[in-house]
């Protein structure tokens, strides 16, 4: 039996996770959320954690009155995210949304834990910070993203040298085919309606604008090693086919399934092995697959992060951070949805790049790119 701790429990990613945990008889040590102290304490209370975190220091005083009964310690503030993704168990999986993952992640490697890896922000903006500490303290980084957990497993027995190509699949969100045209006025909510997956409302705009396939090819790049211009990016309209790879002789592999993410979750949790069996696949049912190419010049995000891992450096964590920004705003209603490339570029145009940087470095510039989208914006 494994001992896990969840980095974002109360999420889309940690909810289901903590379903895989009891599937599995996992023992859950610590959970830590942002401000929902009350889907927390629901979950302190069935998994009994031996502690909790919140980053919310006010919500986090009502979480410790709320367990007063229990022996459950709440921590609160990035402190305590810190302390508990530091504490005993074997496997931590980081699902908090945004750059805020980084530093708890870090210090869980820094601890010789193993990571199940769904935030993909770390990666983003720390991947080489990450794969050095990884590759010094002898840890694994398993991907909890859907398509990266597909590439993973179809690289399984592969030998070095012989990947020609990663096909890294899209949904195409709910905007596909649209024009710029024709999204000009789209709401939030229009944006929110995702046609085959449940996820929390960043990752779900960010489908909706392609920057999520943006980051995930940036990601992508960290956690196996390629280039860029060895991701090509496939719109597949039914997220059967959640990604393959290409050999050096021309053969294909990849993995299929439901859109299902208890199912990637779980490989991460009991890798090597594989875990209960979930939903079936029914490809009778699915009848047709099929694959596109992606409007770059309609959807401009996922060009913007691929020209980002490019330049490297601190872009890809200018461009990450100007989105958090942009996403937040257009969820708000104070920017319309094009708003959201328009100003992620701008904030890519006014970084101040370094090739050798730092964690500190990286934190400073993800909050320049955001002052370059507010002051854009007029808010600052």
């Amino acid at each position: 039996m494994k001992e896990l701790i969840i980095l974002g429990s109360t999420g889309s990613i940690g909810t289901q996770s903590l379903e895989v945990a009891k599937a599995q008889n996992i023992r859950v040590r610590a959970l830590t959320a942002g401000s929902n102290h009350k889907l927390l304490e629901e979950q302190a209370r069935q998994f009994k954690p031996d502690v909790v975190a919140l980053s919310d220091i006010s919500a986090a005083k009502q979480l410790k009155i709320a367990l007063g009964d229990t022996d459950i310690k709440v921590l609160s503030g990035e402190e305590g995210i810190i302390e508990a993704a530091t504490y005993k168990g074997e496997t931590v999986l980081s699902s908090i949304v945004g750059i805020a993952g980084l530093r708890p992640t870090l210090a869980a490697i820094e601890c010789g834990k193993n990571i199940a890896l769904a935030n993909k922000e770390t990666m983003v903006t720390g991947g080489t910070i990450v794969n050095k500490l990884a590759k010094e303290k002898g840890v694994k980084i398993l991907p909890v993203d859907s398509e990266h957990s597909a590439i993973f497993q179809s690289l399984q027995g592969a030998l070095e040298g012989s990947l020609k190509k990663i096909l890294l699949t899209a949904s195409g969100g709910p905007f596909f085919n649209k024009t710029r045209e024709e999204l000009k006025n789209v709401t939030a909510k229009d944006a929110l309606k995702h046609p085959n997956w449940s996820m929390g409302a960043k990752i779900t705009i960010d489908s909706a604008t392609l920057m999520n396939k943006g980051l995930e090819v940036i990601e992508a790049v960290h956690l196996f090693g390629v280039k860029a211009s060895d991701i090509e990016v496939l719109v597949h309209r039914q997220s059967i086919v959640h990604s393959g790879v290409e050999f050096s002789d021309g053969a294909v592999i990849a993995q299929l399934g439901t859109p299902d993410m208890k199912i990637p979750i779980q490989y991460a949790l009991t890798y090597p092995e594989r875990g209960v069996k979930f939903e079936n696949l029914d490809l009778f049912k699915i009848g047709t697959l099929t694959f596109e190419k992606p409007d770059l010049d309609t959807f401009r995000c996922l060009p913007l992060c691929i020209e980002a891992i490019n330049k490297g450096g601190l872009y890809p964590t200018a461009v990450n951070g100007a989105n958090e920004e942009s996403v937040r705003l257009f969820l708000e209603g104070k920017i319309g949805f094009l708003q959201i490339a328009e100003l992620n570029e701008k904030a890519m145009e006014k970084a101040v790049n370094k090739t050798d940087y730092t964690v500190e470095d990286i934190f400073e510039a993800d909050l320049q790119a955001r002052e370059t989208v507010l002051k854009a914006c007029g808010i600052i």
